[in-house]
């Protein structure tokens, strides 16, 4: 069985319903986990997830920000709630299918300054990472855990347009890399998309809105992430390499997130 799996930050899924379609219909995800969602739970559009295929949902939604959500063709149990964010955002929402427990996270962005003394969102997002640590360090490695989402740190030299200007801003400084590498170690989590697509190769999943071209000008970053612990590894490597994409195409669509989504293939 492949279990296809896919993370998007949608920036509005009820302004993006018809895309979201599309892509479900031409790239057939099994799962898709939904970053800013931008809505209340009941304002999510469901009956247009159950027309793509999608019908089993877990939303956990926020007036007019931030906002998270699972769908999933095959039925889904529910997965230990995660209480990792300290402001009570939703930022987090979970769920079991096909017996893998998948968690889905919108990690804050930061703010402008990297000095969490000052800045209290970028204090935010790393206590964020310090208590999502914390949490999967309990964890057994060898349990099928999927964390996905937009982690809003672009971790490699290659995951960003250029390694020394961006060390300086927000989403790529040493103190934010340091925390994801320690979020990776806690339980081995692998990278999929650099498993499939290795360094030095530039890999990117975010451009900003501010460029006209942005194929031309490819200032962009990787935020976006689907990592598996090691219990997963051969339904990940079954193929022999890892099947993870990312589909800057619907990048190019018209009015499109500026996050393009990720995905990736288990075969169980």
């Amino acid at each position: 069985m492949r279990l296809r799996l896919a993370t998007w930050n949608v920036n509005s899924v009820r302004l993006r319903a018809e895309q979201v379609a599309r892509f479900v219909d031409e790239h057939a995800p099994d799962v898709l986990c939904l970053q800013e969602i931008k809505c209340r739970d009941g304002e999510f559009p469901t009956n247009a997830f159950v027309e793509a295929g999608l019908p089993h949902l877990r939303v956990k939604g926020q007036k007019g920000s931030h906002g998270v959500a699972i769908a999933s063709r095959l039925p889904i149990e529910d997965a230990p709630p995660l209480d990792v964010c300290r402001e009570g955002h939703a930022r987090a929402v979970s769920a079991v299918v096909a017996g893998i427990e998948i968690q889905n996270f919108y990690i804050p962005a930061g703010g402008d300054v990297p000095d969490r003394t000052v800045n209290p969102k970028f204090d935010h997002k790393l206590d964020f990472y310090e208590r999502l640590t914390a949490e999967m360090s309990r964890r057994d490695p060898n349990a099928p855990l999927v964390i996905a989402g937009d982690l809003n740190i672009a971790p490699g030299e290659n995951d960003v347009w250029s390694h020394k200007q961006m060390s300086r801003i927000v989403s790529h400084t040493p103190v934010e890399v340091e925390a994801m590498r320690g979020l990776q170690a806690s339980l081995g989590f692998i990278d999929l998309a650099r498993e499939a697509i290795p360094e030095p190769h530039k890999l990117f999943s975010w451009w900003s809105y501010r460029a006209a071209d942005f194929r031309k000008s490819n200032r962009g970053l990787r935020l976006d992430h689907l990592w598996v612990t090691p219990g997963l590894r051969d339904a990940a490597f079954r193929m022999g390499v890892a099947s993870c994409r990312v589909h800057d195409d619907v990048r190019a669509w018209e009015r499109p997130s500026d996050h393009a989504p990720v995905t990736a293939d288990l075969y169980l």
